[in-house]
């Protein structure tokens, strides 16, 4: 059986999240080393945490559960890969 690394997953998770109205960008962490999305994996658990900057006057809950839903969709059709979660964390928002 063939394994997709996380670097792939991230990226497919980036994308599916710039896809989403309202989102401005990945937001990047010097802290934890990623670009953005994290691909976590514990026991047999795969989670998904996308760091981003929201538009001005975007909806929040409305953006992130958008973002949550196209990127699980999105990783289930590229790589048949099921996330038991998508973390959505608003590290900005933008100007106005």
């Amino acid at each position: 059986m063939a394994t997709i690394s996380s670097d792939i997953l991230a990226s497919y998770a980036a994308d599916a999240a710039r896809e989403v109205e309202g989102v401005e960008s990945l937001v990047e962490s010097p802290l934890h080393r990623h670009k953005g999305v994290r691909v976590l994996e514990e026991d047999g658990r795969m989670r998904v945490e996308l760091h981003l900057a929201v538009a001005w006057g975007a909806s929040i809950p409305t953006v992130g559960a958008e973002v949550q839903e196209r990127v699980a969709g999105y990783l289930n059709r590229m790589a048949q890969v099921k996330p038991d979660r998508v973390d959505v964390v608003v590290a900005a928002i933008g100007p106005p």
